[in-house]
């Protein structure tokens, strides 16, 4: 099977490996390069026909600046100390689980009735797992890298289906490897008492 890589392609994949990688050793850098990654996604993804996905770039750029300034603050006003990293807790996963199963199937029915997507209910399930991914990653939180694979797993398939075989390729491997290494490493640090612990295990320095 073949097919043709555009610079979009290139350029999307290549922004995402270096964005995980960022995001793995805990460096601030990983937002902006991930904004240059959702902008090239726009693109690749409105010309594939993934217009949930397509949309979901934009809300990305705005979690991306709120996640930003998150890592550096704290997350509180006036703080300049680096966010720790932590578990999920119950609450934020009843939250995120009610918002996703609403947000799904809102998307799902508005991509069916207002789109010609052919995948209506899998484009908006990779949306809602990316969203409370995201949420996850900007909070620094362990279970984000699952939410992660969990989207990547139903990503695979729908993006051969809509023929992004490069997707399934090295580049696409190497952040899903990082992610897994990762979520060991800061697992283990969490039930050791040491949040930080993971980047001297191998996980990365802070920013």
């Amino acid at each position: 099977m073949s097919w043709t890589m555009s610079w979009t392609e290139v350029l999307g994949f290549a922004t995402g490996a270096l964005c995980v990688w960022l995001v793995a050793r805990q460096h601030v850098a990983n937002w902006p390069i991930g904004i240059a990654n959702n902008v090239f996604f726009i693109v690749l993804f409105a010309q594939s026909g993934l217009y949930a996905d397509a949309g979901l770039q934009i809300v990305f750029i705005a979690l991306a600046a709120y996640g930003w300034w998150s890592w550096t603050h704290g997350g509180g006003p006036g703080s300049t100390e680096a966010l720790p990293v932590r578990r999920t807790t119950r609450t934020e996963w009843a939250a995120l689980a009610a918002a996703g199963a609403v947000g799904v199937l809102g998307l799902t029915l508005l991509l069916d009735a207002a789109t010609d997507s052919t995948v209506p209910f899998w484009d908006a399930l990779t949306t809602g797992l990316s969203l409370a991914a995201t949420y996850g990653q900007c909070r620094k939180l362990v279970e984000s890298w699952w939410l992660w694979i969990a989207a990547d797993l139903v990503y695979v398939p729908l993006y051969a289906y809509k023929g992004l075989y490069p997707d399934l390729g090295p580049v696409r491997r190497l952040p899903r490897a990082l992610r897994r290494r990762t979520a060991r490493l800061a697992a283990r640090a969490a039930r050791a008492g040491d949040p930080y612990r993971w980047c001297a295990d191998g996980g990365g320095a802070r920013a």
